[in-house]
């Protein structure tokens, strides 16, 4: 990841899919998945090949996609040196920004005699994340003084609002023909949003909660959404789930409620 193996990229892909073409399908059906519009993959590897394409909008658009779903991989990707065969290899990171740029969490370099000097940077700062791309750079150092003053501009104008996590409590909705009265409305995801700064006393929050709500009711079970707005514009929608399940009243719950309240005023 940060010395450039592209050996180790070939016998990985032998490994995972039996051959480097079976291994650059998985790719491409991938990259169709992700959206990656702009992009073919004619080997696994990189270099130049004929045919083989991509876009800055789709590097960026992997890069978020590797951070969010593994964000492991900056445990690697955030080295500066290390060694192989107790000391015998020494590594460098090729991404100089990971030694340069604060809160720098990766991502990875790239060049070849067509494609120049490119570069997937990433950073975090203050919970705000964001990924610069550079592609052709004329020399090594033009991609990270440009990537840099990307994510300058980044961090510079735009802050990450965080509305709620996952599991908080919005309120306690009631609910009838139930064995239990009410429920707790919980966020089902973390819910948050990248806006300009200066921007987040604009925001208004809008509730919608199941009206008569009756059980049975499912843990889990959408009761409702919040809608976050500004400038009159949808900019992030939460789901509102139940945060436990409520059996329906009957006969025997009835009975078995009544048995119980018994038991406690027998105690008190």
């Amino acid at each position: 990841m940060f010395g450039s193996a592209n050996d180790c990229v070939y016998a990985m892909a032998e490994y995972i899919a039996g051959s480097e073409e079976a291994f650059v399908n998985m790719m491409n059906e991938k990259a169709k998945e992700l959206g990656m519009n702009d992009t073919t993959f004619k080997n696994c590897h990189g270099l130049d090949e004929d045919g083989h394409v991509t876009s800055a909008y789709d590097i960026a658009l992997m890069s978020c996609r590797l951070l969010n779903n593994y964000p492991e991989i900056t445990k690697y990707t955030t080295i500066w040196m290390d060694s192989l065969r107790d000391g015998k290899s020494e590594l460098v990171n090729t991404n100089k920004l990971v030694r340069n740029y604060k809160g720098a969490t990766g991502l990875k370099t790239g060049s070849t005699s067509q494609a120049l000097f490119n570069l997937s940077a990433s950073a975090t700062r203050d919970d705000l994340s964001l990924v610069a791309v550079i592609m052709k750079g004329p020399t090594s150092k033009i991609r990270f003084d440009e990537a840099s003053k990307l994510l300058d501009y980044g961090f510079a104008n735009f802050t990450f609002k965080q509305f709620a996590q996952k599991g908080d409590v919005l309120k306690e909705v009631d609910v009838s023909k139930g064995t239990i009265p009410s429920v707790q409305g919980i966020f089902s995801d973390n819910s948050g949003v990248l806006i300009e700064k200066g921007q987040e006393s604009s925001i208004i929050q809008n509730v919608y909660i199941e009206e008569n709500l009756s059980a049975p009711i499912e843990q889990g079970q959408k009761i409702g959404e919040v809608k976050y707005t500004l400038n009159d514009k949808i900019i992030a929608t939460s789901d509102i789930v139940a945060d436990k399940s409520v059996s329906k009243l009957n006969i025997y719950t009835m009975c078995q409620n009544i048995y119980w309240l018994w038991l406690t005023l027998l105690k008190g």
